[in-house]
């Protein structure tokens, strides 16, 4: 049996006691004297940074339609001579209300603050009207949010990844957007972007829903009923021809090709659930928008359903919106309007939860978001190490006219160049030339009239 601490002898506890005075001398041999230790550290008196404090000067809209679109940017310029940033606030649909929030609301809730506190100004942004989001709101929010990431990627003279974490790939996989009215004529357009170097294409019949493939004369305009330029969508001809489409391309270009399609949330769940089975022997890389954001609980019956992979998002306004169904994995895929969910800052938040779940990012990238909002996911895509594809955009000689510096496709890839910040600029003069308008049209009916939910 060992002996107890009284049994131990006086010159083991002597010892015991030099060797730690040994080390508490060593100690302060190291780090100073009793003295230096205990002297307090200087508390700062104010705000310190590596640079000088740059605040915000003015906020204001830029609105243009060099194609068609409406596309917002807010410029934010700063104290600092020359230094401004530039991000995406473009609602196509409500592009005047957005303008309106920005030079009314935003430029006087930002000017005097620090450009530097970029989560501070989201928070306190987006809490400042009380009632939260809504897509005027959450664009006006993104295009501040991109254009701060902007200035702080000019003054770091960095390119926005870099700041984000740096590279996680060379450049960012794209896919294409494959069309026709028949099964044929996608073969055929699909083969050509092969052809260009793209691995994946999404392909459609006709318009979304099949709309633009239908002939006949619906009851409701025959009726007198609806507005002169409703569409009409024949719900049971779209979900017959959706497997016919993947068999015929599937055959035409095989099978290494990765084959997309979009739903858009136009026919009822179960008939959606039971098309997604039909089309599972052809290996989609991804159904998009199966269901509307009012029909979320349905994802349940269709994970129980089917294997085949889903995107979703690109309707959700709030960040909360996300995470339940992240946290459930009910998609494969987060399908993100970056300014829809308020700009760079959130939608980082969203690509990281993801990694969590296995879920991959799909950023939505039609041609109603201007060339500084593709550059800024971009930048994202090639940051984020779940990235899983990026919708490609196409940047016409009169956007770059407008927007000098947008990103470049090559084989299938899109580049960012690499000047510092977002790296996309806009040219005012240019832009002053294509003015922005108040139509749109989103309304599609049923046979007997209907409103048919996007």
């Amino acid at each position: 049996m060992g002996k107890s601490e009284t049994e131990f002898s006086p010159g083991r506890r002597d010892t015991m006691k030099m060797l730690a005075l040994g080390s508490g001398a060593g100690l302060l041999g190291l780090f100073g004297s009793t003295d230096t230790i205990a002297q307090k550290p200087e508390i700062p008196t104010g705000y310190k940074t590596g640079m000088p404090t740059v605040k915000i000067k003015s906020v204001k809209a830029i609105a243009t339609a060099p194609e068609g679109s409406n596309l917002i940017v807010v410029k934010v310029e700063t104290t600092e001579p020359g230094l401004y940033g530039l991000g995406c606030a473009t609602f196509t649909q409500r592009a005047a209300a957005v303008v309106t929030a920005i030079n009314s609301y935003l430029n006087d809730f930002c000017v005097g603050k620090d450009v530097d506190n970029i989560e501070d100004m989201w928070q306190s942004c987006y809490v400042s009207s009380y009632w939260r989001n809504g897509p005027v709101l959450n664009n006006a929010l993104s295009g501040l949010d991109e254009a701060l990431w902007d200035i702080k990627g000019k003054r770091a003279n960095m390119p926005l990844y870099q700041l984000l974490g740096g590279k996680s790939r060379f450049a960012v996989d794209c896919y294409a957007h494959a069309g026709g009215n028949t099964p044929e004529a996608i073969a055929e357009d699909v083969q050509k972007y092969m052809a260009q170097g793209f691995r994946h294409v999404r392909i459609q019949q006709g318009g979304y829903g099949a709309t633009s493939t239908v002939t006949q004369k619906p009851d409701f305009k025959a009726g007198g009923f609806g507005y002169e330029d409703d569409n009409y969508m024949n719900e049971h001809a779209y979900l017959k021809s959706v497997p016919k489409m993947f068999d015929t391309v599937r055959k035409v270009c095989g099978d290494d090709v990765e084959l997309l399609h979009d739903v858009h949330e136009r026919v009822q769940p179960m008939d959606v659930i039971n098309m997604i089975k039909a089309v599972e022997d052809y290996h989609p890389y991804f159904i998009e928008d199966p269901f509307s954001p009012e029909n979320m609980e349905w994802f349940k019956q269709l994970r129980m359903s089917t294997t085949v992979p889903i995107a979703m998002g690109e309707l959700f306004n709030n960040i909360n919106e996300f995470k339940m169904p992240m946290v459930n994995q009910w998609f494969d895929y987060i399908r993100v309007h970056v300014s829809q969910v308020g700009g760079i800052t959130p939608a980082m938040k969203i690509a990281r939860l993801g990694e969590w779940f296995n879920i991959k990012t799909a950023f939505h990238g039609p041609g109603d978001v201007s060339p500084v909002g593709h550059a800024a996911q971009a930048h994202i895509d090639l940051a984020v190490w779940n990235f899983g594809i990026q919708e490609r955009a196409v940047f016409s000689d009169k956007l770059q006219s407008v927007f000098p510096g947008c990103p470049t496709m090559n084989n299938g890839y899109m580049f960012v160049n690499e000047a510092p910040g977002i790296g996309v600029d806009i040219n005012e003069t240019e832009a002053a030339k294509y003015p922005i308008t108040t139509k749109s049209n989103w309304q599609v009916r049923k046979n007997d009239g209907t409103i048919i939910r996007p």
